[in-house]
């Protein structure tokens, strides 16, 4: 093993770290819009819960292709105000998508999707679980035992008492 002498970076090269990661990240207006997004499990289900406030159902779409559900949309928002002589107008527009891989077995159609006040609901119904299958054993006599003839199975006699 080969020991490696700590060396403290310079104090200027850790200011302008700090300063660079502060100055340089996007504001609230340019970040990116990331939806909050709840799964819930049950016995029969799985529901999934997305916060999309200030959305319509028509700017949310849902893809299921290969075990993975999609849900994506556009927001398009803009509020403007004026008062006191000023006038302040905020956009906040930008496109999100949430990606959930599930297990192997769903079956598309069953899929159902609402949408209240703001909130996206998608259900999914949980696939059959495959059960166990017992295979019967077949068992046979071999018909010749190398050079011997091989006599044909018979039952056992009951003994006598």
């Amino acid at each position: 093993m080969t020991l490696i002498r700590w060396q403290p970076a310079p104090l200027q090269t850790e200011m302008n770290r700090l300063f660079g990661s502060l100055f340089d990240s996007p504001t609230l207006a340019t970040r990116r819009f990331s939806p909050p997004v709840d799964l819930v499990e049950n016995e029969t289900q799985y529901v999934l819960r997305a916060d999309l406030p200030g959305l319509h159902a028509q700017d949310v779409k849902i893809e299921f292709d290969h075990d993975v559900l999609t849900i994506s949309g556009e927001r398009r928002s803009e509020h403007e105000s004026s008062e006191n002589g000023y006038r302040r107008v905020e956009r906040a527009t930008g496109s999100f998508a949430r990606a959930l891989t599930l297990p192997a077995g769903v079956e598309a159609s069953k899929i159902e999707a609402s949408f209240i006040d703001g909130v996206l609901e998608v259900t999914v119904p949980k696939p059959e679980q495959s059960k166990p299958h017992l295979v019967a054993i077949n068992a046979t006599v071999p018909s010749a035992i190398e050079g011997s003839q091989a006599e044909p199975a018979t039952e056992p006699e009951p003994a006598a008492a």
